[in-house]
């Protein structure tokens, strides 16, 4: 008696769960340049824990560069939340002498692929682990699909 209400239930459950997410996911858009900006704007911020490396590598000490990055930082936030201007902190970073010694060293630490780790990797092998096997059983009707698709 239980399976009678049970495998149903679940079932519809699936079904709502699946409409719902396709509703989500069809009207979904990506803007590259809003992302470029959201990312440009809180970047300086994920680099700072990299500068603070970078300057004791040359010799600096970690206390004083922490407190030397917590205070550009707290100015930056301010001029970006409270005053909705563009996040200032590499500038303020160029300027403080303090931060001479990595001047030159500044842009490599502000590239974004250095904050994604090893996600390609994991991403290219859960495609080919979990992915394209699940995906295999409807290859034929898949290369008919994009050959029909190809046509039009």
């Amino acid at each position: 008696a239980n399976r009678r209400i049970s495998l149903p239930e679940a079932f519809m459950t699936a079904d709502i769960v699946l409409t719902l997410l396709q509703n989500i996911s069809e009207g979904f858009v990506v803007y590259p340049k809003v992302i470029e900006r959201h990312i440009a704007q809180e970047l300086p911020f994920m680099a700072t824990e990299n500068i603070i490396m970078a300057m004791v590598k040359k010799g600096g000490d970690r206390q004083q560069c922490h407190e030397e990055i917590r205070i550009l930082s707290h100015e930056a936030a301010k001029q970006v939340k409270q005053e909705g201007k563009e996040n200032d902190l590499i500038d303020r970073i160029k300027k403080t002498e303090y931060f001479k010694p990595i001047y030159d060293e500044l842009d490599s630490l502000m590239r974004p692929t250095t904050f994604i780790g090893r996600a390609p990797q994991q991403v290219d092998k859960f495609l080919i682990d979990y992915v394209e096997p699940a995906l295999e059983p409807y290859s034929e009707k898949l290369q008919v699909i994009k050959e029909a698709v190809i046509k039009v």
